[in-house]
């Protein structure tokens, strides 16, 4: 047993050694993935982490501590209603507007209290997919057209995917819905609206967090407008969120006015002092988030208090170290593209191209496989496919990574495997491809 733990480990020095050895730093291929990756991990701490996951494991604490498992699986579970569930579930995206990464712990939070497989997976999809604003945008820039079928595809892709799991996993299901059958869950701790109260102020503080600006510098839209006031805006829902502290959860309004104060004064100070207006509302949202752990986790008036940011930084031990590792495969494979910039990846981008051209199978495969791996955060798929579509990609396989991309990316993979398992994972990327495909092949066809 020794001598075998020993070989192992002179296996890996091997294998470390080798890679060390052969590492091909004079190829000018090698070094641009090499700053594609950085690039992308920098941009991803920068834009996405504090803004979109920190208040994201916040959202998931909520359901997995204040909402009751009751609740859950009346919406959820393996004995709800279909048509409520998957509606539910399938629409979810036009109120949480998240990316693949984003919905991660909200998934993995509903799937721990038991939700059923179909309607957890409809939501995983839905989530990244019907996002309000990238359909909004999808068809202001790439076509009325796309826009509509982008709609269409995601509603129905949700519910045909969610449907399609709980049938290839009715034995596991069928023994989840007698198990629920006649479980009696305790009474509500506090009455859900109040519960919901505080849910949606999250949401929506993690919503107008994250709005990003319009395409077109319309000064009179509605959008242009959202935009250019956001941060009050959040300001304002971040007003609600102290009184559902103090009036829903029962925490001390000295502590709350001086975790108040410190994000205010931290937001005077960054808007003074660091002069990137991307970086600057990083300080305040950093220290609303620090200093809501701290009073939650110094409350003694109730125990769900301390457990909500115990079961949020739960969240982020699981999925943060997986997101980490997707990150920088996608780009050191893929490259990074943000901002108007692209930074090539071992994988040159003319490949990808190449492949995606017409309507063909293997174009519409092709468009949803390069899709399901690359990580897009919310929007950016727009820009991206304006471009490939201008280098000649054909609208069938366009579609077809709108549809497979935002919803799916390496870094999700690795997290949806950790939470429901390989073969489960494989089955939910499959399915996605194929619809894609098929997606793309009907749009292409008619357009």
């Amino acid at each position: 047993m020794e001598t075998k733990k020993e070989l192992k480990i002179l296996l890996w020095i091997g294998i470390i050694f080798g890679v060390v050895f052969f590492l091909p730093i004079e190829s000018a291929t090698f070094n641009t993935a090499i700053d594609a990756t950085f690039d992308l991990v920098k941009w991803y701490a920068r834009e996405h982490v504090v803004l979109c996951l920190l208040p994201a494991f916040f959202i998931a604490g909520v359901i997995s501590v204040f909402i009751s498992q009751g609740s859950v699986l009346k919406y959820f579970g393996a004995n709800a209603k279909k048509w409520l569930a998957y509606s539910v579930a399938s629409l979810s995206g036009t109120i949480l507007a998240v990316c693949s990464c984003t919905i991660l712990p909200l998934f993995s939070s509903i799937h721990k209290r038991g939700a059923g497989l179909g309607p957890a997976i409809a939501f995983l999809y839905s989530g990244p997919a019907i996002n309000i604003l990238a359909i909004i945008l999808t068809a202001r820039i790439l076509g009325f057209e796309m826009g509509v079928a982008r709609t269409i595809g995601a509603v129905t892709f949700s519910v045909v995917i969610g449907l399609t799991m709980s049938f290839i996993y009715r034995k596991e299901e069928k023994i989840k819905k007698e198990e629920q059958m006649n479980i009696q869950w305790p009474p509500e701790k506090r009455p859900m609206s109040q519960t919901s109260f505080h849910f949606f102020v999250l949401v929506f503080i993690l919503v107008f967090a994250n709005w990003g600006a319009p395409a077109a510098a319309d000064t009179s839209s509605v959008w242009y407008y959202l935009w250019a006031y956001k941060w009050h805006i959040t300001g304002f829902f971040s007003l609600l969120l102290a009184y559902s502290l103090i009036k829903i959860l029962k925490i001390k309004w000295q502590w709350v006015l001086f975790a108040a104060l410190a994000t205010v004064v931290s937001a005077l100070l960054s808007s003074t002092y660091i002069p990137s207006t991307k970086l600057a509302p990083l300080v305040p949202m950093l220290v609303g988030i620090a200093s809501l752990a701290i009073i939650t986790l110094f409350d003694k008036n109730d125990e769900d208090n301390k457990e909500w940011t115990l079961s949020s930084w739960g969240f982020a031990k699981q999925i943060l170290p997986l997101l980490a590792i997707g990150v920088v495969t996608a780009g050191f494979l893929l490259g990074s593209t943000h901002d108007g910039q692209t930074i090539a990846g071992v994988i040159p981008n003319e490949w990808i191209q190449w492949l995606v051209g017409g309507n063909s199978i293997f174009s519409n495969l092709s468009a949803s496989i390069v899709g399901a791996f690359m990580y897009f955060a919310t929007l950016t798929e727009v820009p991206i496919l304006q471009g490939l579509i201008a280098s000649g990609m054909g609208k069938g396989p366009a579609l077809a990574l709108l549809l497979a991309g935002p919803s799916l990316s390496l870094p999700n993979m690795l997290v949806i495997r950790g939470v429901v398992g390989t073969q489960k994972t494989m089955v939910y990327v499959i399915l996605v491809i194929i619809m894609a495909t098929i997606s793309g092949l009907i749009y292409g066809s008619i357009m």
